[in-house]
């Protein structure tokens, strides 16, 4: 049979990010793929190199929008042990509240956009109306709606009294209601979602394994492996169950997505339920020296932070190691054997962030 070879992306009515691939179809079936990276490059790492290590943590939020606080955490604990500065118990506690907030309206996100590809209309605005209450609470507690631009090295800038506490737990209690309602169920039980989703794109665990696959992508192939559990910020004081499925398919991962949404929304409350009085931010008087890795849990997967001081106010190396550039292998095994048709919700079901993944 004579094979086509055909360009997907980086602009595609379906697709939220630039994805680039190059299809190589029988008839209407996908038998190779490759993917072309470069498109988005925006030099960040060099960048990293000609600012101060404070303003850095600006810079490196701006890696990705909506998972921003996540890059900017990772960043300010790789600073803190090269400085040899403890954040304060406090700011632990707010750094997993902020975190937990961006892993859920990034979820939100993701699922709309996933039930907009199948022409799902009504579940993709009731997935934003849901994110829109996410949205409202980073903006009361940071002052921004995406970008919270809350921490820093040595802690956070902004705190919470009782009163915003209060406030954000009715408005918690509400986006859960919402969930269990309108949005969950759909997504589990509904009869298009599962025929679009129920046996595409599978990567077996050991496949998954052996490609690197992290976050709901390697968790959705039954790959217990959730970084939150290593304990950085106050993560070792909170109950971490990773959220598996075994199937490995488009159908495992979305299932993984929605049972951490309710899971984040209950770390959070247990945030504001044990988070400890006392200061958000202590003072850097040094100068970064040394090499270290920092990893956290982003929505997409496990991020990778390597970062190297020389005694003065500018980093000599940063380097990220994003989790869909990690994820991105495992793609490329789900693809052969579909069908052209199902391409693009495959492709949304590792949740690709290609500003991410080439920086």
């Amino acid at each position: 049979m004579a094979r086509t070879a055909i360009p997907f992306g980086p602009q595609h009515p379906v697709f939220p990010e630039p994805v680039h691939l190059k299809l190589e179809l029988e008839d209407e079936t996908v038998v190779g793929v490759t993917p072309v990276i470069g498109y988005m490059h925006r030099g960040i790492e060099k960048a990293a190199e000609l600012k101060t290590f404070r303003q850095n943590v600006f810079l490196i939020e701006r890696i990705c929008g909506i998972c921003s606080f996540m890059h900017s955490l990772a960043y300010c604990q790789g600073v803190e042990a090269l400085t040899d500065v403890e954040a304060p118990p406090r700011a632990r506690f707010l750094r997993v509240f902020w975190s937990e907030l961006s892993r859920s309206h990034s979820h939100l996100l993701t699922l709309g956009l996933l039930a907009d590809a199948m022409g799902f209309e009504s579940l993709f605005m009731q997935c934003w109306r849901a994110r829109e209450i996410v949205l409202d609470i980073s903006e009361m507690t940071a002052g921004h709606r995406i970008i919270q631009s809350t921490c820093s090295v040595g802690g956070v800038r902004r705190d919470i009294n009782s009163e915003m506490a209060k406030e954000v737990d009715a408005r918690l209690r509400a986006l859960q209601e919402m969930l269990d309602r309108s949005i969950s169920p759909v997504f589990l039980h509904d009869y298009t979602i599962n025929r679009r989703t129920e046996g595409k794109g599978i990567v077996p665990k050991e496949q998954a394994e052996l490609l690197g696959a992290v976050g709901p992508t390697a968790r959705g192939s039954g790959v217990t492996v959730d970084i939150r559990q290593t304990g950085y910020a106050a993560y070792s004081d909170l109950s971490i169950d990773p959220v598996v499925e075994t199937a490995g398919d488009s159908y495992a991962r979305t299932k993984v997505r929605v049972r951490e949404l309710s899971r984040s929304v209950e770390l959070v409350r247990e945030v504001l339920a044990m988070m400890p009085a006392g200061e958000i931010l202590v003072a850097v008087s040094n100068y970064p020296e040394g090499e270290t890795v920092s990893r956290v849990e982003q929505p997409r997967g496990e991020e990778i932070m390597y970062l190297k001081g020389n005694s003065t106010n500018y980093l000599e190396r940063v380097r990220v190691r994003t989790p869909t550039f990690a994820n991105i292998p495992a793609l490329l095994g789900m693809l052969p054997g579909c069908e052209l048709a199902d391409v693009p919700i495959i492709t949304l079901s590792i949740d690709p962030c290609i500003g991410c993944t080439e920086r």
